[in-house]
């Protein structure tokens, strides 16, 4: 049983135990890492705090100002963008086993043996999210200061992101020009 006024000031994040503390019979030692298991005998119980680490962080909630509507005109006017572009690239790349499809609010761009990106809106959260072959899964939100969606961990625009990943998969300069987002809104 863990003291309550302890557990009380402890993050969630913590793992509590016991643990037992040992020392060598004959108790003249140096260090603990010299001394044979079988001639160390416990000492005393003793309380551990242990942090607990995750493989990922935590999700980041980001509360946007934008109203549905505003939402759904930004990223329609995103996603359009993006297909037309990847339409154009794939035409000059000229590999047929590369093909780029949009259908219900989710684009897929099937580069083959180099992956599958996904991009899809998701209105509930008002983001764009990515699932990239490279850099796994990322939630962008709109920046309005920027007129473009960013990822706020690491801060970097989604038309960014796609700039330089598919350079290096395609072996070609690469630029979607997603900028100014609000600009390819028809009101």
């Amino acid at each position: 049983m863990f003291p309550r006024n302890l557990v009380r000031h402890i993050p969630k994040s913590t793992s509590l135990r016991w643990q037992n503390a040992v020392v060598p019979a004959n108790k003249a030692f140096l260090s603990l890492r010299h001394v044979p298991l079988e001639t160390r005998v416990p000492l005393a119980t003793r309380f551990c705090v242990c942090k607990r680490t995750l493989s990922t962080p935590a999700p980041m909630v980001n509360v946007s100002d934008l109203s549905m509507e505003r939402y759904h005109a930004l990223s329609d006017a995103t996603m359009t963008t993006i297909l037309e572009r990847l339409e154009e690239l794939l035409e000059g790349v000229g590999n047929d086993t590369y093909e780029v499809d949009y259908h219900s609010g989710v684009l897929t761009l099937n580069l083959a043996t180099h992956g599958t990106y996904v991009i899809n809106k998701q209105p509930p959260n008002k983001q764009i999210w990515l699932s990239s072959p490279l850099s796994g899964p990322k939630r962008y939100d709109y920046v309005p200061e920027s007129d473009d969606w960013r990822y706020s961990r690491d801060g970097m625009e989604l038309g960014e992101l796609l700039d330089r990943e598919l350079t290096d998969r395609l072996g070609t300069k690469v630029s979607l020009r997603l900028e100014g987002v609000s600009t390819q809104v028809q009101e």
